[in-house]
């Protein structure tokens, strides 16, 4: 397949903390706001596309923090979630048109029914697992016939919407701001394949996620819609494969075999998520298993919930699979690295160039760069000069 156009590189925003090392204290940074603001802003200047920001009970709420960093950025998107079932959908669709005129057409909404019981329950929510879809079918119906036509009317098993009006201010975006969506398992597919503009998958290897995005894409024909499709990964690139994957082990330095078994046995027995499920039987917890396909490394998702995988290597090694998910039908990429701010420099300068992503165009007269020159006496200085 010829590539006939760059992937759109999106970055994470670590909204529950960061560092330099898994599992552990050492090194940790937390979610400040104005670090969080110094990686939103780096990712604008740099020429990422947009930034996700995750959601749980220990994260920073994504809809106050993407408020308060959008007029602070000037290009980049926010992805956030929308979690039906904690808010009306006529409140989310307010929420959600005051948000994209905030962000100036720049919101984009991540659907997260969720995957984890006892969090879920924790926030009042009671429902089986195919239920909470169903619920989240109801909720989309409603939130996308207001932000469309600016009224909605359904009654349903979950949610009840009589005579719902939308009002005045509606969104920048039309009919509404694109709508992302994951699930692996088939109500969450169906729900996807009926509602969503993106579905974006975790990554597994290449010929897993051909076959997900192949039921996919049949799900929503048999709909009358096509899809777009989204990657998220963790990417460790250094200028050398050796020095990629010595980066990768040192990820996971500080991780005993106790931490590790603790963690495991934690995450399975909160979820329910297939997607989940999926990323932690692509290691079952084994060190010298992490290796899952070629540069495809699974250590993150020893001791994390969520995407598990990393792509590992140099600039050309990591350009070279991405490829082969784009071959697959992928579009966007969702990338992460540890600890975010540095590793969003280092993608940008070391993959960007191969990927054939060009580099952010600067206002001339407004911003500067140091170029070198040489003084009287021959030395190299650094000067300022106008882009």
């Amino acid at each position: 397949m010829t590539v006939q156009q760059p992937l759109d590189l999106f970055w994470f925003l670590p909204t529950s903390g960061d560092g330099s090392y898994l599992g552990t204290a050492k090194g940790h940074r937390p979610a400040d706001v104005g670090y969080l603001r110094d990686i939103a802003q780096a990712a604008d200047r740099l020429g990422f596309g947009g930034a996700l920001l995750p959601t749980g009970p220990n994260c920073l709420d994504g809809w106050m923090l993407g408020s308060a960093l959008a007029p602070q950025t000037q290009r980049l998107k926010f992805l956030l979630a929308l979690r039906p079932g904690f808010l009306t959908p006529a409140l989310a669709a307010r929420q959600a048109a005051a948000l994209d005129r905030i962000s100036n057409g720049r919101l984009l909404i991540n659907i997260v029914t969720g995957g984890s019981p006892k969090e879920l329950g924790g926030d009042g929510l009671f429902l089986d697992h195919d239920e909470r879809y169903a619920l989240t079918d109801e909720f989309l119906n409603i939130w996308r016939a207001l932000l469309r036509d600016g009224q909605a009317d359904l009654v349903g098993q979950h949610l009840t919407a009589l005579e719902a009006r939308l009002g005045y201010f509606d969104s920048v975006q039309k009919p509404y701001p694109p709508l992302w969506f994951g699930g692996s398992s088939d109500a969450g597919i169906r729900v996807a394949a009926g509602h969503c503009d993106t579905y974006l998958t975790w990554a597994e290897p290449p010929a897993d996620v051909q076959q997900k995005l192949d039921t996919v894409r049949a799900a929503a024909a048999a709909q009358g819609r096509s899809l777009n499709f989204g990657l998220r990964v963790h990417l460790i690139v250094r200028e050398t494969d050796a020095e990629a994957w010595d980066a990768a082990n040192r990820l996971i330095s500080h991780l005993s075999d106790e931490t590790i078994a603790a963690a495991q046995a934690r995450m399975r027995a909160d979820t329910d998520s297939v997607g989940q499920l999926r990323q932690l039987n692509l290691h079952n917890g084994q060190r010298d298993q992490l290796e899952i396909s070629p540069n495809l490394w699974a250590g993150v998702g020893l001791v994390r919930h969520g995407v598990g995988t990393a792509l590992v290597g140099s600039p050309e090694t990591v350009a070279a699979r991405l490829r082969e998910y784009q071959a697959l039908g992928i579009q966007t990429v969702i990338a992460s690295g540890y600890p975010h701010l540095e590793e969003a420099y280092r993608v940008a300068e070391l993959l960007f160039p191969v990927l054939g992503i060009g580099a952010v165009k600067h206002e001339p007269g407004r911003d500067f760069i140091a170029v070198p020159s040489m003084d009287p006496l021959g030395a190299p200085t650094l000067r300022v000069a106008a882009e």
